[in-house]
């Protein structure tokens, strides 16, 4: 059962800007330290880190909240699963709220999906519920 989707379209030269602008201050803000040690060892960081962006945005909206009720940018994390495979890691708010959202005896499941095509980056994020 679906519980939440979300996506979110982005211009990877406006995610280059801001980093220009202001650097380590919005890095720090908006990603974990696993996304940025990910994201500084690519060729083109500036689509690496508007891929992840996006799936921050997307995953808030698959939430229902977006960045409000007690889910930060540094609650949803994008991690690579051993098979390579994108997912993202909830702390904090966004944690909670997966857990109050999810079905009694269900566990969820986060799907997600990062694609660019520069100048754009898009991500796709399918919260689901699958019996214990």
């Amino acid at each position: 059962m679906i519980l939440g989707l979300g996506s979110d379209l982005i211009d990877i030269r406006r995610i280059a800007r801001v980093i220009e602008q202001y650097g380590e201050r919005f890095l720090d803000r908006v990603f974990t330290e696993v996304e940025r040690r990910k994201c500084e060892g690519r060729a083109n960081r500036a689509a690496s880190y508007a891929r992840r962006f996006a799936a921050k945005e997307a995953c808030s909206k698959a939430l229902g909240t977006g960045f409000r009720h007690g889910v930060f940018w540094h609650d949803l994390g994008v991690v690579n699963l051993p098979s390579g495979r994108p997912t993202i890691e909830l702390t904090g708010g966004a944690a909670r709220r997966l857990e109050e959202m999810t079905p009694a005896g269900m566990t969820a499941r986060l799907d997600v999906s990062l694609t660019d095509e520069p100048p754009m980056a898009q991500a796709i994020v399918i919260i689901s519920a699958t019996p214990r």
